[in-house]
């Protein structure tokens, strides 16, 4: 840097001497750089000040090179060719570019894009907006779930749009404090896993069956699709009367009680909440029983598959202090907020 300073002074002071003054200082630094040559045959040693002032000065001034002495003229021309590379590179770097997206909005980005396949970048950015996320629509493009095929749904979604339309039926058996037999009958929504209908008889008869399910979805909503066994209680008159209402019957096939299941496991809960430790008396009492039942598993009871949620949806209650009512004599308490 001081040798950059006094050249700069040097040239200053030389315009003000006279033309024979600096031709014949001219002539002795071109004499020195003789003399310097003789002593140091080997190569020299260029700093970057010494690289930047011959290759300015002869870039500017293209006549000069031929008074270059201790360098190549090619030289000179390849040290100006890598300032030029190492001007534009600085022009060239990086300052700020586009924020960096933090990675908890790139995860929901990805899990909207997964659970939401029908969803394309621009329904996916609406959806961040309204959530006060600001992101741009490339950047969710960018971090979406990549796939090989054309979108589609899954099958838990599929199967979730038709259960509010499926039914299900089925009898069990209930022994009463003489050793008689009641028959209890069972409807149930598959939507979410609600009781529909229990009806409780000592005779099942066809006509008494189509009744109930008649009772039970009624002639204005009636469901889509019925599942039930191939017992023989199911017969020509219930079929005809489910016909008539619109329904179409899917037997079960013979010895295949896994094809009813949610039905097959709506009976176990029965039997292990409520009638196993119950002594019936008769069908009056065993309908009031199955009848508060039905009350308190569509309307408290939580459930593993409706997200710990009652078949009617409960809401939490926060405020208030806690009090216990006993359901079924005891059996089960209930737990709110007043």
């Amino acid at each position: 840097m001081l040798d950059l300073c006094q050249l700069i002074f040097g040239a200053v002071i030389d315009l003000l001497r006279s033309r024979a003054t600096l031709e014949a200082e001219i002539l002795v630094l071109r004499q020195q750089i003789n003399v310097l040559r003789r002593r140091n045959p080997k190569r020299l040693r260029f700093g970057s000040i010494d690289r930047l002032i011959l290759g300015g000065v002869c870039r500017l001034f293209p006549k000069t090179y031929e008074t270059l002495a201790i360098v190549r003229p090619d030289t000179v021309i390849r040290w100006h060719r890598a300032g030029f590379s190492l001007y534009w590179r600085w022009k060239s770097r990086r300052r700020c570019g586009r924020p960096i997206v933090p990675l908890e909005i790139r995860r929901l980005i990805r899990e909207v894009s997964i659970a939401n396949p029908l969803w394309g970048a621009p329904r996916i950015h609406g959806e961040l907006l309204k959530l006060g996320i600001d992101v741009g629509q490339t950047s969710v493009a960018k971090y979406m779930a990549r796939r090989r095929g054309p979108p589609s749904q899954g099958w838990k979604t599929f199967l979730r749009n038709h259960a509010d339309g499926i039914v299900a039926m089925d009898l069990f058996v209930v022994p009463t404090i003489s050793f008689r037999l009641l028959f209890g009958l069972l409807i149930m929504g598959y939507g979410r896993r609600q009781i529909l209908w229990l009806g409780v008889t000592a005779h099942p008869t066809a006509e008494w069956i189509a009744n109930q399910l008649t009772e039970a979805c009624g002639w204005e909503q009636t469901p889509r699709y019925l599942i039930r066994d191939r017992d023989r209680a199911y017969a020509e008159i219930f079929v005809r009367r489910v016909r008539s209402i619109g329904i179409r019957d899917r037997p079960t096939s013979p010895r295949s009680p896994w094809q009813n299941a949610y039905a097959e496991r709506l009976i176990g809960s029965i039997r292990r909440e409520c009638v196993d430790y119950i002594v019936v008396f008769g069908e009056r009492h065993l309908r009031h029983v199955l009848l508060s039942y039905m009350d308190y598993y569509n309307a408290l009871r939580t459930h593993l598959s409706l997200n710990k949620d009652a078949p009617v949806p409960r809401g939490a209650e926060r405020v208030g202090t806690i009090v216990c009512r006993p359901i079924l004599g005891g059996l089960h308490h209930q737990y709110a907020r007043i």
